[in-house]
Protein backbone atom coordinates (compact mmCIF):
# COMPACT_ATOMS: atom_id res chain seq x y z
CA UNK A 1 0.00 0.00 0.00
CA UNK A 2 1.05 3.56 -0.73
CA UNK A 3 2.00 5.76 2.10
CA UNK A 4 -0.46 8.56 1.52
CA UNK A 5 1.10 12.15 2.01
CA UNK A 6 -0.57 14.85 1.07
CA UNK A 7 -2.50 18.17 1.45
CA UNK A 8 -4.05 16.74 4.46
CA UNK A 9 -0.97 15.03 6.49
CA UNK A 10 0.61 15.99 9.45
CA UNK A 11 1.81 19.41 8.15
CA UNK A 12 -1.77 20.37 7.90
CA UNK A 13 -4.19 20.86 5.23
CA UNK A 14 -4.17 24.37 3.47
CA UNK A 15 -7.49 26.06 2.57
CA UNK A 16 -6.61 27.41 -0.54
CA UNK A 17 -5.88 24.02 -2.11
CA UNK A 18 -9.46 22.47 -0.66
CA UNK A 19 -9.79 20.62 -4.31
CA UNK A 20 -6.97 19.33 -4.43
CA UNK A 21 -7.32 17.70 -0.95
CA UNK A 22 -10.70 16.39 -1.94
CA UNK A 23 -9.72 14.52 -4.66
CA UNK A 24 -6.52 12.58 -2.88
CA UNK A 25 -8.71 12.14 0.22
CA UNK A 26 -11.70 10.45 -2.32
CA UNK A 27 -8.58 8.35 -3.76
CA UNK A 28 -7.07 7.03 -0.67
CA UNK A 29 -11.25 5.90 0.54
CA UNK A 30 -11.45 4.08 -2.72
CA UNK A 31 -7.86 2.39 -2.26
CA UNK A 32 -8.16 1.53 1.15
CA UNK A 33 -12.23 0.56 1.12
CA UNK A 34 -13.41 0.59 -2.41
CA UNK A 35 -15.60 2.47 -4.40
CA UNK A 36 -18.55 2.75 -2.14
CA UNK A 37 -16.57 2.87 1.15
CA UNK A 38 -16.63 6.44 1.80
CA UNK A 39 -19.02 9.57 1.51
CA UNK A 40 -18.67 12.91 0.94
CA UNK A 41 -18.85 13.48 4.88
CA UNK A 42 -15.86 11.59 4.98
CA UNK A 43 -13.64 13.32 2.72
CA UNK A 44 -14.67 16.43 4.70
CA UNK A 45 -13.58 15.24 7.73
CA UNK A 46 -10.32 13.66 6.49
CA UNK A 47 -9.29 17.30 4.98
CA UNK A 48 -11.30 19.67 8.16
CA UNK A 49 -13.73 21.33 6.23
CA UNK A 50 -17.50 21.45 6.36
CA UNK A 51 -19.21 19.17 4.26
CA UNK A 52 -21.53 22.19 3.00
CA UNK A 53 -17.11 23.37 1.70
CA UNK A 54 -17.10 20.58 -0.53
CA UNK A 55 -19.78 21.69 -3.15
CA UNK A 56 -17.56 24.66 -3.89
CA UNK A 57 -15.87 22.37 -6.34
CA UNK A 58 -18.07 19.61 -6.88
CA UNK A 59 -21.62 19.07 -7.81
CA UNK A 60 -21.92 15.62 -5.52
CA UNK A 61 -20.27 12.56 -4.72
CA UNK A 62 -20.42 11.39 -8.28
CA UNK A 63 -18.88 14.40 -9.52
CA UNK A 64 -15.81 14.04 -6.98
CA UNK A 65 -15.51 10.27 -7.69
CA UNK A 66 -15.42 11.18 -11.75
CA UNK A 67 -12.27 13.58 -11.18
CA UNK A 68 -10.44 11.11 -9.66
CA UNK A 69 -11.14 8.65 -12.32
CA UNK A 70 -10.04 11.46 -14.96
CA UNK A 71 -6.74 12.03 -13.00
CA UNK A 72 -6.85 8.20 -13.20
CA UNK A 73 -6.73 8.15 -16.52
CA UNK A 74 -4.70 11.20 -17.20
CA UNK A 75 -1.53 9.85 -15.33
CA UNK A 76 -1.92 6.36 -16.97
CA UNK A 77 -1.74 8.20 -20.34
CA UNK A 78 1.71 9.89 -19.41
CA UNK A 79 3.05 6.06 -18.06
CA UNK A 80 2.23 4.68 -21.27
CA UNK A 81 3.12 7.44 -22.96
CA UNK A 82 6.07 7.53 -21.50
CA UNK A 83 7.49 3.86 -21.81
CA UNK A 84 6.16 3.95 -25.74
CA UNK A 85 8.97 6.87 -26.30
CA UNK A 86 11.37 4.57 -24.53
CA UNK A 87 14.32 3.34 -25.80
CA UNK A 88 14.85 -0.14 -27.81
CA UNK A 89 12.71 -1.81 -30.84
CA UNK A 90 9.18 -1.13 -31.71
CA UNK A 91 7.86 -4.52 -29.54
CA UNK A 92 10.40 -3.81 -26.49
CA UNK A 93 8.67 -0.37 -26.14
CA UNK A 94 4.94 -2.51 -26.53
CA UNK A 95 5.97 -4.47 -23.68
CA UNK A 96 7.30 -1.71 -21.44
CA UNK A 97 3.63 -0.03 -22.34
CA UNK A 98 1.92 -3.55 -20.81
CA UNK A 99 4.39 -3.59 -17.89
CA UNK A 100 3.68 0.18 -17.35
CA UNK A 101 -0.09 -0.85 -17.56
CA UNK A 102 0.26 -3.67 -15.01
CA UNK A 103 2.14 -1.63 -12.26
CA UNK A 104 -0.22 1.02 -12.33
CA UNK A 105 -3.10 -1.16 -11.38
CA UNK A 106 -0.87 -2.56 -8.47
CA UNK A 107 0.57 0.92 -7.60
CA UNK A 108 -2.58 3.21 -7.82
CA UNK A 109 -5.64 1.19 -6.62
CA UNK A 110 -7.57 4.21 -5.93
CA UNK A 111 -7.34 5.08 -9.34
CA UNK A 112 -7.88 2.30 -10.83
CA UNK A 113 -11.52 1.20 -8.93
CA UNK A 114 -12.44 4.73 -10.00
CA UNK A 115 -11.44 4.69 -13.71
CA UNK A 116 -13.23 1.30 -14.05
CA UNK A 117 -16.51 2.05 -12.05
CA UNK A 118 -17.67 5.71 -12.25
CA UNK A 119 -20.34 6.22 -14.50
CA UNK A 120 -19.42 9.22 -16.06
CA UNK A 121 -21.63 12.57 -15.43
CA UNK A 122 -23.46 13.89 -18.23
CA UNK A 123 -22.04 15.67 -21.26
CA UNK A 124 -18.40 14.62 -18.95
CA UNK A 125 -16.22 12.15 -20.99
CA UNK A 126 -14.48 9.67 -18.74
CA UNK A 127 -12.09 7.00 -20.23
CA UNK A 128 -9.11 5.80 -22.04
CA UNK A 129 -9.83 7.43 -25.49
CA UNK A 130 -9.28 11.37 -25.45
CA UNK A 131 -10.99 12.10 -21.99
CA UNK A 132 -12.37 15.05 -21.15
CA UNK A 133 -11.71 16.51 -17.79
CA UNK A 134 -15.08 17.08 -15.68
CA UNK A 135 -13.57 20.61 -15.65
CA UNK A 136 -10.73 21.40 -18.42
CA UNK A 137 -9.72 20.60 -22.10
CA UNK A 138 -9.53 17.07 -23.62
CA UNK A 139 -6.53 15.37 -23.47
CA UNK A 140 -4.16 14.94 -26.63
CA UNK A 141 -3.55 11.84 -26.53
CA UNK A 142 -4.86 9.49 -24.44
CA UNK A 143 -4.47 5.95 -23.06
CA UNK A 144 -6.07 3.94 -25.98
CA UNK A 145 -4.08 6.38 -28.42
CA UNK A 146 -0.87 5.86 -26.83
CA UNK A 147 -1.95 1.84 -27.13
CA UNK A 148 -3.21 2.11 -31.24
CA UNK A 149 -0.05 3.76 -31.71
CA UNK A 150 2.44 1.12 -30.22
CA UNK A 151 0.11 -1.25 -32.52
CA UNK A 152 0.87 0.38 -35.64
CA UNK A 153 4.63 0.67 -35.03
CA UNK A 154 5.07 -2.90 -33.83
CA UNK A 155 3.15 -4.37 -36.61
CA UNK A 156 3.59 -2.12 -39.19
CA UNK A 157 2.53 -4.48 -42.48
CA UNK A 158 -0.96 -3.74 -40.34
CA UNK A 159 -4.20 -6.52 -39.60
CA UNK A 160 -5.33 -5.82 -43.43
CA UNK A 161 -9.39 -6.27 -43.08
CA UNK A 162 -9.23 -5.82 -39.00
CA UNK A 163 -9.36 -1.95 -37.80
CA UNK A 164 -5.99 -1.78 -35.35
CA UNK A 165 -8.51 -0.20 -32.95
CA UNK A 166 -10.14 -3.71 -32.38
CA UNK A 167 -7.00 -5.27 -31.50
CA UNK A 168 -5.76 -2.36 -29.21
CA UNK A 169 -9.22 -3.11 -27.71
CA UNK A 170 -8.58 -6.68 -27.39
CA UNK A 171 -5.64 -6.05 -25.98
CA UNK A 172 -6.88 -3.54 -23.08
CA UNK A 173 -9.91 -6.12 -22.24
CA UNK A 174 -6.89 -8.67 -21.54
CA UNK A 175 -4.56 -5.94 -19.55
CA UNK A 176 -8.08 -5.00 -17.65
CA UNK A 177 -8.85 -8.48 -16.99
CA UNK A 178 -5.15 -9.84 -15.36
CA UNK A 179 -4.88 -6.90 -13.74
CA UNK A 180 -8.28 -7.21 -11.52
CA UNK A 181 -7.47 -11.03 -11.05
CA UNK A 182 -4.42 -9.74 -9.72
CA UNK A 183 -5.68 -6.89 -7.62
CA UNK A 184 -8.38 -9.62 -5.93
CA UNK A 185 -5.64 -12.37 -5.40
CA UNK A 186 -7.01 -14.65 -7.94
CA UNK A 187 -4.02 -15.49 -10.51
CA UNK A 188 -2.77 -19.00 -9.51
CA UNK A 189 0.66 -18.52 -8.25
CA UNK A 190 3.18 -21.90 -8.05
CA UNK A 191 5.76 -23.46 -9.86
CA UNK A 192 5.74 -23.25 -13.74
CA UNK A 193 3.73 -20.80 -13.63
CA UNK A 194 3.53 -17.78 -15.24
CA UNK A 195 3.47 -13.95 -12.81
CA UNK A 196 1.09 -11.79 -14.39
CA UNK A 197 3.99 -9.67 -16.66
CA UNK A 198 4.61 -12.93 -18.61
CA UNK A 199 0.71 -13.98 -18.79
CA UNK A 200 -0.17 -10.56 -20.40
CA UNK A 201 3.05 -10.55 -22.86
CA UNK A 202 1.77 -14.42 -23.72
CA UNK A 203 -1.53 -13.61 -24.16
CA UNK A 204 -0.90 -10.48 -26.30
CA UNK A 205 1.37 -12.44 -28.71
CA UNK A 206 -1.12 -15.19 -29.25
CA UNK A 207 -3.86 -12.53 -30.10
CA UNK A 208 -1.85 -10.66 -32.06
CA UNK A 209 -0.39 -13.56 -34.51
CA UNK A 210 -4.14 -15.17 -34.36
CA UNK A 211 -5.01 -11.84 -35.95
CA UNK A 212 -1.81 -11.92 -38.34
CA UNK A 213 -2.39 -15.62 -39.18
CA UNK A 214 -6.02 -14.87 -40.01
CA UNK A 215 -5.28 -11.84 -42.20
CA UNK A 216 -2.96 -14.19 -44.40
CA UNK A 217 -5.94 -16.88 -44.70
CA UNK A 218 -3.68 -19.24 -42.62
CA UNK A 219 -5.85 -20.33 -39.63
CA UNK A 220 -10.01 -20.40 -39.96
CA UNK A 221 -12.40 -20.01 -37.52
Amino acid sequence: MRHWRGPFDRQGYHHGNLKEALIEAAQRFIAERGLGGFTLADAAKLVGVTPAALYRHFRGREALVAEVAFRGFDELAKRLGKALQSEGTPRERFTRMGEAYLAFAEQEPGFYAAMFSAKPLEGEGCGPWGASAPEGPKRTNGAFDYLVEALTKTYPEGFQSVDVRFIALEVWALSHGIATLDAAGQLPKGPNLPDKYELLRAGVLALVHGALKDQRGTTSR
